[in-house]
């Protein structure tokens, strides 16, 4: 179950650096288009493990995830350790628009989004590096590593899909 969880394994800090992270960053959009591409409507709706969300839900979930990041990313840069909001991103993935929604909204906006997340975090000072934003649940986040977790986030669900399409023989 870990392997269906975690394909490329679970999140390690610095195994990535600065260069590798915003590369991760930029080719989530390209990537998670390509491991949807040839998907039917079924296929989008089946879950990537058991109990898991749908390739559906997933694509959606990196919409909203990676849209709370770049945001937590200009509260960072624009006020002193701000606390930001967490959300449930369960019971997010089960409303309609995760459920049923459209994928080329979320794609459409990926794309914007990580243009320009990675527009901002190219114009970034090591000292803009540094700054933190304060998350209720894992305390506080420094943009360097908040980028980080997002370099492994992106390929992380899109891993979801490309094995549940081995697993299933789907081309």
């Amino acid at each position: 179950m870990e392997s269906l969880s975690y394909p490329i394994g679970r999140f390690k800090p610095g195994t990535l650096n600065r260069k590798q992270t915003l590369l991760a960053i930029a080719e989530t959009p390209g990537r998670l288009r390509d491991a949807i591409e040839v998907l039917t409507e079924k296929q989008l709706d089946t879950p990537y493990r058991p109990g898991g969300w749908t390739v559906r839900q997933v694509v959606h979930h990196l919409a909203d995830s990676h849209m709370h990041s770049y945001i937590r990313t200009k509260f960072a840069l624009t006020q002193n350790e701000p606390t930001i909001m967490a959300y449930d991103e369960n019971v997010w993935a089960g409303l309609i628009d995760a459920k049923s929604g459209s994928l080329d909204l979320s794609l459409n906006l990926l794309d914007g989004l990580h243009a320009r997340w990675v527009q901002i975090l190219e114009s970034m000072s090591e000292a803009d590096w540094k700054r933190t934003f304060n998350h209720p649940e894992r305390g506080v986040v420094s943009l360097d590593l908040n980028a980080s977790i997002y370099a492994w986030h992106g390929p992380h669900h899109t891993a979801h899909i490309t094995e549940l399409r081995k697993r299933e023989g789907w081309a």
